[in-house]
């Protein structure tokens, strides 16, 4: 992270569930600020339930940036999303206020903070090779060829994590080497920040486990099944594409072909957002220069406000 002169920015980090969005606009009431979303589906528009989006109400009361810029057929990359987060900080500082990057996308903040890798680009034919032997075999068996030749990488992945198992393996073989090695060679473009990490993390994760329930369980309600039929009738879309692979959206495009029921939809569902939300907090842990803080404690918006105003200008604070 970078200090010396350079303005503050707050990134707001968490799993999913720990209270990010609550405490973003109590800090907009303390604070002139303007939020950065820091997440990889909350990008794509017509992804309002699933994603946890915030309403209407709120974008036009605090703005938001890098919300609702893709349709669901594109892609999105850390790359870009660095390049998006620097210019709309610039943009936001120079409006005199405060960029407060909110999210859960762990890859993203690491990528802002620690720079980027020079990972190779995505090579469609060796994609699909490795696609063919996941359904022949499944994807725990593709882990554990990964284990063979990265094991770095796949001892962090979970072996039904099939996004990232086949990245890994596709660059493997498009580079030659494992992706935990390229990672370590990072070019980082200047910020134009001192960034101001704060964690939410739990003090008891049954706590979490209960929450992620309860939400996945408003969202259905909500009508995330409808919302995803009706993206399947705007967009020609498929199973593959990033957009349709976030957690939610994968299980109940499972659902719409036939493949579960209603009960193993939302078993899958809830299922994969703790899966998601394990491996958030162990991103998290993993940083290093943050304040963390529990995000069940009752004073957290008052504990958060007290370290900002002692790190924040005063004319950024109402």
């Amino acid at each position: 992270m970078s200090h010396g002169a350079a303005p503050p920015a707050v990134l707001i980090m968490g799993p999913t569930t720990s209270g990010k969005t609550a405490l973003a606009l109590e800090l907009a009431t303390h604070f002139d600020v303007e939020v950065i979303s820091v997440d990889s589906a909350q990008v794509y528009r017509g992804m309002d339930i699933g994603t946890a989006k915030p309403a209407a109400d709120v974008l036009a009361r605090v703005p938001h940036h890098l919300i609702d810029i893709l349709d669901p057929t594109e892609r999105y990359s850390a790359a870009r999303f660095v390049t998006d987060a620097n210019a709309a900080m610039r943009d936001i500082i120079g409006r005199g206020r405060l960029p407060l990057l909110v999210g859960g996308t762990m890859l993203y903040f690491k990528a802002l903070q620690e720079g980027l890798s020079e990972l190779p680009a995505a090579d469609p034919h060796v994609r699909a090779q490795i696609e063919r032997r996941a359904q022949a075999h499944g994807w725990p068996a593709l882990h554990a060829e990964l284990a063979q030749v990265d094991p770095a990488t796949a001892q962090r992945l979970e072996p039904a994590d099939a996004q990232r198992i086949q990245r890994a393996l596709e660059i493997f073989h498009v580079a030659g080497e494992p992706m935990s090695a390229l990672l370590q060679r990072r070019s980082r473009t200047a910020s134009p920040v001192h960034m101001l990490g704060v964690a939410l993390e739990p003090s008891v994760r049954a706590v979490l486990h209960r929450r992620i329930a309860e939400r996945f369980d408003a969202m259905l309600e909500l009508g995330l099944i409808d919302e995803v039929r009706r993206l399947r009738g705007a967009f020609v879309l498929d199973a593959s594409l990033p957009a349709m692979r976030t957690v939610g959206y994968r299980q109940v495009w499972e659902y719409l072909d036939g493949r579960i029921d209603l009960a193993a939809l939302r078993e899958k569902g809830i299922a994969a957002t703790r899966q998601l939300a394990k491996r958030q907090l162990t991103w998290l842990r993993a940083m290093d220069a943050v304040q963390r803080f529990d995000c069940l404690a009752t004073d957290l918006t008052a504990a958060v406000i007290r370290h900002l105003r002692a790190r924040v200008p005063d004319a950024v604070a109402r």
